[in-house]
């Protein structure tokens, strides 16, 4: 089985006040989840901070991004190694704002994968589709093309080792989302071709679901086979939201 992994993407958002009384809020709501990993991604200048105030609670945590160089005269990057340093689980890759707003290509996503995964971090591939491609009915395509590239540089195995995060990009902040059906088609898509390649990996590998969770729709998503968890965005930043969403997971 499948455990359950819910994660909050913080965006650029966050004071050292709300990061304090963020994760404080979150400490029980985590701990009563016993069947759920629980984890948060805040912006990379909160991470110490956070790094301190999880201690031994059951918080994973994570960077948004990373660069593809671990060190060097690359100013405003952040080394997988030094996220590392920090307490690092997790690293979100290829999120759909970075693909659109850093023109980062399906090869720079995989790139960062390999880079990130090579520093014992987990990568959080994030795929999907716009509303553009979702009309055109290109959205098996779209998700198959991102994951070919990681698969074409690093192998189908090392997916064993990373998350999957199904983002349709039309649903992100957006208030739409995806019913808990047409998630769960696109998921079972997803699986059903990793296992064409590695039956292992296709079990193994924890695919999310994100695009405007909240708790109002989680229990239905979460019950859905191939739906393994979510990566939420703004949910996340309210403790009792985010605490129900994890709930709803457990």
């Amino acid at each position: 089985m499948r455990t359950p992994l819910v994660m909050g993407n913080w965006k650029l958002n966050g004071t050292k006040d709300s990061v304090t009384a963020l994760v404080n809020g979150l400490i029980e709501p985590a701990k009563a989840a016993t069947n759920v990993q629980t984890a948060i991604c805040p912006p990379v200048v909160f991470l110490g901070q956070v790094e301190a105030l999880v201690g031994d609670a059951p918080i994973a945590y994570g960077a948004q991004d990373a660069s593809v160089n671990t060190s060097g005269a690359f100013t405003g990057e952040n080394s997988p190694v030094m996220l590392k340093e920090f307490g690092c689980t997790y690293n979100l890759v290829g999120h759909s704002e970075r693909r659109q707003y850093h023109n980062e290509t399906d090869a720079v996503v995989a790139a960062k994968f390999k880079a990130i995964q090579e520093n014992q971090l987990v990568p959080v591939l994030c795929i999907g589709e716009t509303l553009e491609e979702n009309e055109a009915g290109k959205t098996e395509a779209v998700v198959e093309t991102q994951l070919k590239a990681v698969i074409d540089l690093c192998g189908v195995e090392a997916l064993e080792n990373a998350v999957i995060a199904y983002e349709p990009v039309w649903a992100i902040g957006t208030g739409k989302s995806a019913t808990s059906e047409q998630a769960q088609a696109i998921h079972a898509h997803i699986r059903g071709w990793l296992a064409a390649q590695s039956a292992t990996v296709a079990e193994k590998v924890q695919i999310l679901y994100g695009g405007s969770v909240k708790a109002a729709t989680a229990k239905e998503l979460f019950s859905q086979p191939d739906i393994d968890g979510a990566l939420v965005g703004g949910a996340s930043l309210m403790a009792e939201e985010f605490g129900a969403i994890i709930a709803a997971a457990n």
